[in-house]
């Protein structure tokens, strides 16, 4: 027998524990209990901002009022009956009518649904793209650095240099207006802002132990960036899509207002209110009022939920 038999194996380094963590491994028991033990003080940490859980209950409420509410109070919010066009229009709120009727004979309750549908649309599918592309740019300008990180932020900042809704404008008026075409306009002008988040976040990230021990075991970049650098920016990512959310809304309602909304026989919300303030002088206020809540809530839901959001993945509150 030898006089290292039974000498005891090496402590492992934090930093080597850490970087072995990096790798792919069945997860343990510890770890699985670890995630959700994080996963449960995300969860206090937002619970903690009333405002949040408000501003979440408003944005479940309006989803449903705006997608489920048609099935409980259907009406007809694509075709004008021109026989009954003069006997239908501007009627104020009551009897069949809780909001009043519009110009065009539409009831308001209804139409703020329809136009709900497409404002939630476009702000959830244009924040998607805006966040899918600002993530990628992002991350491999701050992963790669040197020149490409030049030449990529030096893009950026040429198209933030110029006015976003001017920017939209011009490509709204270019291109015949439609639901798709506007999601991808929406969405295409508003990576700005999260590719410079996430390339910050990269910066910092990349110099991490466990990004150098992939490196060393021959990882390659694209392994890195999708599988390490991403994950770990979850926090800004998913704080960032919030607020992506709340201004592809109030984008669409800017366009929608000065007349480059959605084609009819669809509306957003913006298009209502357009519609609404022609009459605004003539006391019509069921006309402006409800559907400029309804913008306002949406809005300031989101932005609550976002700063609860960016509390919950702030690592100072993580370890407290």
């Amino acid at each position: 027998m030898t006089a290292t038999a039974d000498r005891p194996d090496p402590p492992v380094p934090e930093d080597a524990a850490a970087s072995l963590g990096a790798l792919p491994s069945t997860p343990t028991g510890g770890e699985v209990a670890s995630t959700g033990g994080l996963a449960r003080q995300l969860l206090a940490v937002f619970l903690e901002n009333k405002l949040a859980v408000i501003g979440a209950a408003v944005i479940v409420l309006m989803v449903l009022f705006c997608f489920v509410g048609p099935i409980f109070y259907p009406v007809n919010e694509t075709s004008t009956q021109l026989a009954l066009l003069n006997s239908t229009q501007n009627l104020p709120p009551g009897g069949s009518n809780p909001l009043g009727t519009d110009s065009a004979g539409f009831d308001m309750l209804g139409r703020i649904m329809f136009g709900g549908q497409t404002s939630l649309e476009v702000g959830f599918a244009a924040a998607g793209i805006a966040t899918f592309v600002g993530v990628l740019w992002g991350a491999i300008a701050g992963f790669f650095g040197g020149w490409v990180d030049a030449l990529m932020m030096r893009f950026v900042d040429i198209l933030l240099s110029i006015p976003l809704l001017f920017l939209v404008v011009v490509l709204a008026v270019i291109f015949h207006p439609s639901l798709s075409l506007l999601i991808l306009v929406i969405g295409l002008t508003s990576w700005l802002v999260p590719a410079r988040l996430i390339r910050g976040e990269t910066l910092s990230l990349r110099v991490r132990e466990y990004v150098q021990a992939v490196r060393v075991m021959g990882g390659t970049s694209r392994r890195i960036v999708l599988r390490h650098i991403v994950p770990n920016a979850i926090g800004t990512i998913v704080v960032n899509a919030t607020f992506q959310v709340a201004d592809a809304i109030l984008l669409l309602a800017a366009l929608g207002f000065i007349g480059l909304g959605v084609p009819a026989p669809l509306t957003d919300w913006g298009s209502m209110l357009a519609n609404g303030v022609n009459y605004a002088l003539d006391g019509y206020w069921w006309e402006i009022y409800p559907v400029g809540v309804a913008i306002v809530l949406v809005v300031v839901s989101f932005n609550f939920v976002g700063d609860a959001l960016r509390d919950a993945f702030e690592v100072r509150l993580q370890r407290r």
